[in-house]
């Protein structure tokens, strides 16, 4: 499922116009990657939280060149879904 099948069925079961609903699934991606670029987490009660991971650093092989490299300490978004979301997702 594609954003655009996401805003034409919300559209569909709302009645809300495509246009207003692409705006509002736009801002709601927009907030949310905001709030993970400040370090925030996001919790949506019975669907997931979105939340910044952080991986620590190791070292890794370069292997065309036979050489080591660092790759340092760094953040990664990530989602865990509720436990209703998983239980729903597996029957």
């Amino acid at each position: 499922m594609t954003k655009a099948d996401i805003v034409s069925e919300i559209a569909k079961s709302t009645g809300i116009e495509k246009a207003s609903v692409l705006v509002t699934v736009e801002k709601f991606m927009e907030s949310v990657k905001d709030s993970l670029a400040n370090g925030e987490n996001v919790y949506l009660r019975g669907f997931g939280s979105f939340i910044v991971k952080t991986r620590s650093q190791k070292t890794a092989r370069n292997i065309s060149k036979n050489t080591t490299i660092i790759i340092p300490e760094h953040k990664i978004p990530a989602f865990k879904p509720a436990k209703v979301f998983m239980e729903q997702v597996k029957k």
